[in-house]
Formats: structure tokens, sequence, C-alpha cells
């Protein structure tokens, strides 16, 4: 009875105890301190200045895009250009004049993520009824006039055409990422594409990182017994790159400072890491 009678004692009071004490200073500051903002630095305004959305207005093609192609009309091209300055937009329109005319084209890329995401986005350009992929994963309207695939499966097709005697159904093939051919694992599925294409298919080569283009132009010329002219872009990024580190307290810091040194601040954190 007597632990019984205790039990229920301490229940009692546990239940008379009266509202919890309001948070004293030291609990709100620390709080404050949790949620505080720190002000962005003027790096990092400088980091961020500029980025949004870009005013809507008419498009104007570059220079090197009209000149890629009107050479398309009699010569492979080989385009060299940085990453966001319109390579694609030259295979589309080149692409729209074929389909426009009944002939048909492929469009090749390194990777099934990048295959499908051009697959998607030609699907919204020219209707899904024109477009067809084929990946390792996937193989939908493989007879439709624009193909969409890995540099792999194009490369399959070619050697199948060969053993069966018959052509690859293409005017037109985009080899995206063309410097893949370098790639030591990769590079022969590039090579053996480019040398079974027959010559009155007219290749597309498009590369933001290819430095020998002229020298690589000419292998392709002596290897396909047709002229290569080479179209290059602007030296620059249209939109240029900006790179920061996010730390765990939020703030936002560039990874290089105005002298286009690695900032200190972020060495220092490295530095104390390591300890």
């Amino acid at each position: 009875m007597r632990r019984n009678t205790r039990k229920n004692w301490d229940k009692r009071s546990r239940n008379r105890r009266g509202p919890e004490k309001p948070a004293g200073k030291r609990d709100l500051e620390a709080n404050e301190r949790v949620t505080r903002v720190v002000p962005p630095s003027r790096e990092t305004k400088r980091l961020l200045e500029g980025i949004g959305t870009p005013r809507v207005g008419p498009f104007k093609p570059d220079e090197f895009q009209l000149e890629a192609l009107a050479a398309l009309e009699y010569e492979d091209v080989l385009v060299t250009a940085p990453t966001g300055s319109g390579k694609t937009w030259i295979a589309r329109e080149e692409i729209r004049r074929l389909l426009d005319s009944g002939r048909r084209a492929w469009y090749t890329s390194p990777l099934k993520a990048l295959t499908n995401s051009k697959y998607h986005e030609f699907i919204d350009e020219f209707g899904a009824e024109k477009v067809g992929i084929l990946t390792g994963d996937r193989k939908e309207n493989s007879d439709a006039p624009l193909i969409v695939g890995t540099t792999e499966i194009y490369r399959n097709q070619l050697f199948d055409s060969l053993r069966g005697g018959s052509e690859v159904s293409a005017d037109l093939v985009v080899l995206y990422e063309a410097h893949y051919l370098a790639d030591e694992d990769r590079g022969h599925v590039w090579e053996e594409a480019i040398i079974l294409t027959p010559p009155r298919i007219r290749l597309l080569l498009l590369s933001a990182t290819i430095g020998n283009a002229h020298e690589f132009a000419l292998w392709l010329e002596e290897i396909r017994g047709v002229r290569c002219g080479v179209i290059t872009g602007p030296m620059k990024r249209p939109v240029p790159l900006r790179s920061a580190v996010l730390l765990p307290d939020k703030r936002l810091l560039p990874l290089i400072n105005e002298n286009g040194n690695l900032n200190p601040e972020i060495l220092a954190l490295a530095a104390d890491e390591r300890r």
C-alpha cells in the first residue's frame, strides 16, 4: 500500500507543477544566434550580381551559327564553341531543314541521361511522331525520321548494315561531344563511327573542348574523303561560370577572390579540418 501511495503521490506532485518558466536571457540569445542571418559580404554580393531571368527578346543567331549551317550544305562541319554558346541550335536547325524536305537524321550523345534529355527536347520541337530513341535501355519509334541515341548504338547499326549489306537510313549524323574520340576507354567507338559512316552522310561534330580542331578536321578529310570545315565560336562562355562554397552555417563564399586566387577563408577552413 505504501508503494502505491508513494506512486500516486509522485504523479500528483508532477501534475501540480506550475507552467514552465519563461526562457531566460541566455536561452533567447542562443536561439537568436541560431537564426541570425549573416549579411552577405562584398565578395558574395559581387558573386550573385546579375543572376536572374534575362529579358525576353527576339532570338538572333550568332555569325558562327549561320556560318556552320551554310557550310553543312556541301561539307562535314566541326564546330568548337564554349558550353552555352548555341551549338545545339545549329544541329536543331539543320535537322529541321532535313525533316521539312523529307530526309532523315541521327543525333548521338555519349550519355543515356543526355540522350533522354535531347529526346524530349526534340519531341517538343518537332513532334513525337517524328522522333525516336535508341539506347541500351529504350527503343521507341525506331522508324522515325529523327533518331536520338547513344554513339555506341549508332556504331552498332553501322556494323549491322555492313554485315547485312544495307545502308544506314540517315542524311545527317550529329556527333555531340565529339572530343570523346580522345577518351582512353570509349574513344574507339567514336573513331569507328566516323570511319564507318558513308561519305554520302553529312557529319556535324560538336565540342567545347577540342584544342586541335584543324588537325582533327584534316584527319576526318583523310578518313572520309569529304572536306571538313572548322567553325569556331566565341572564345569565352556567353554565361560565365561562378563557383562558390556553401558552408554549414549557410554562408556562401566565392571560391575565387577578386585577385583570382582561392578564397583565403576557404583555405583557413580546410586547414582547420586537417588539424
